[in-house]
């Protein structure tokens, strides 16, 4: 089996079979691009490429209110900016790190109504000459496809209204959620739709939705199912309906959600967050015949050779039995990652994840 594309390794890690290898990917932060510049990367070569190791091209489209998008203040070390989301933020020039949000336009359901209005799914919401400058590069080389959604709890606290907001209207406003969690989707998956039937067909959709931190989630079991559980599902149903899979970005401890997930068929759960309480061993063992698991790999240790090497023997070779599984950090590359050492880390997970 050695030899195998992107696409074929992710195939049959989905269908929770061997490949050559397991895939390995990983998103190192800016900074962290940079640092592997001055420490001998070539410029403008794709770090995947510099390492041998495996890359997803993603597909998106802009279902945002279209609001203004303009800087507001510029200094040496920060930009405060506007977004087509209407928030706010500053954010810092010289760090990765989440940008500090100040204020948001759609702070009550009234204003939500005005935002819905501007939401419309229109072509020119695609990015065609994009997909016509690579798309077919992309088949060529064999690579896995992912489109990305963007909807549900997270990006419509942390971009939209604001957390405070969502977490008091999550209570006492339900069926204004229920209908920012929907409208976010059903114009993602409009737009999406205009993608597929133009002859650009994914393999995988994926979306970011953080509803957990430290130990805890960000609301019940009970809420999840009321609120969000239903629009997921949505989403997963008009992915299956394409013969497309669906890979869910949630960090935080969201382990009693997991079931959830599964019964409204999931088919891949990343980052597996460590340092938050997620056990990637254990939920291998649990669900590894219901789902495919992407990351648990403590990224508080990458800079430590010896500490990461024992994390690595210890996860990698249960998280490949069978397959199904995707290696990566649990959340992302810190500048505090060095080229040699990801370069080790690599190396070592071919090793490891070799069938």
């Amino acid at each position: 089996m050695s030899g195998m594309t992107s696409y074929e390794r992710f195939k049959r890690m989905y269908e929770h079979r061997e490949a050559d290898r397991i895939p390995i990917i990983d998103d190192p932060w800016r900074t962290t691009i940079e640092r592997w510049r001055r420490e001998g990367m070539p410029e403008g070569m794709h770090f995947a490429d510099y390492f041998g190791i495996d890359w997803v091209p993603k597909i998106y489209v802009d279902n945002s209110p279209r609001y203004e998008e303009k800087v507001i203040e510029e200094t040496d070390t920060y930009t405060i900016y506007t977004t087509k989301w209407g928030a706010t933020l500053k954010q810092w020039k010289h760090a990765t790190s989440t940008p500090e949000f100040l204020d948001f336009i759609i702070t009550s359901p009234d204003k939500w109504k005005e935002a819905k209005e501007r939401m419309v799914p229109t072509r020119d919401r695609i990015d065609w000459s994009y997909l016509e400058k690579n798309y077919k590069k992309w088949r060529q080389q064999g690579l896995w496809i992912e489109a990305e959604l963007w909807f549900g709890f997270d990006v419509t606290h942390s971009w939209t209204v604001g957390t405070e907001t969502l977490l008091i209207a999550l209570v006492e406003e339900p069926e204004w959620c229920i209908d920012m969690f929907n409208h976010f989707l059903d114009v993602n998956i409009a737009l999406l739709d205009m993608v597929w039937d133009a002859g650009y067909t994914f393999d995988a959709v994926y979306w970011p939705d953080d509803m957990g931190y430290k130990d805890r989630q960000f609301f019940s079991v009970n809420m999840y199912r009321e609120l969000l559980k239903p629009i997921h599902k949505k989403a997963i149903d008009w992915a299956h309906s394409k013969g497309v899979k669906t890979h869910l970005h949630s960090c935080g401890n969201i382990n009693p959600f997991v079931p959830e997930l599964i019964e409204i068929g999931l088919d891949a759960l990343n980052p597996l967050e460590v340092k938050a309480g997620m056990n990637p061993v254990e939920l291998k063992h649990k669900y590894g015949k219901d789902l495919v698991f992407h990351g648990g790999i403590n990224a508080v240790l990458w800079n430590d050779v010896e500490a990461i090497t024992e994390e690595m023997r210890k996860v990698i070779p249960v998280m490949k039995e069978g397959g199904g599984y995707i290696f990566s950090s649990d959340h992302s590359v810190p500048d505090s990652v060095s080229l040699e050492n990801f370069r080790y880390i690599t190396d070592l997970a071919k090793k490891l994840g070799s069938y």
